[in-house]
């Protein structure tokens, strides 16, 4: 992972959600950090099952 492009992506998030709090648009995230770190809970599920290698794959499973 390129540390350039966390921080590129970082910069466009806070780019970002500057401009719906000027606009007064409410962001497309949960705005408590129970709900941020479910997100980021979510993520690491993702990557620990990645990194064990284990997975199924349901296009596979129902035959399409």
């Amino acid at each position: 992972m390129s540390t350039q492009l966390t921080v590129i992506a970082l910069l466009v998030g806070v780019a970002t959600g500057a401009l719906f709090r000027f606009l007064n648009v409410p962001i497309p995230a949960p705005p408590e950090l129970p709900g941020i770190m479910g997100i980021v809970g979510i993520y690491v599920g993702y990557k620990v099952i990645e990194h064990l290698g284990v997975g199924v794959d349901m296009v596979e499973a129902i035959g399409w």
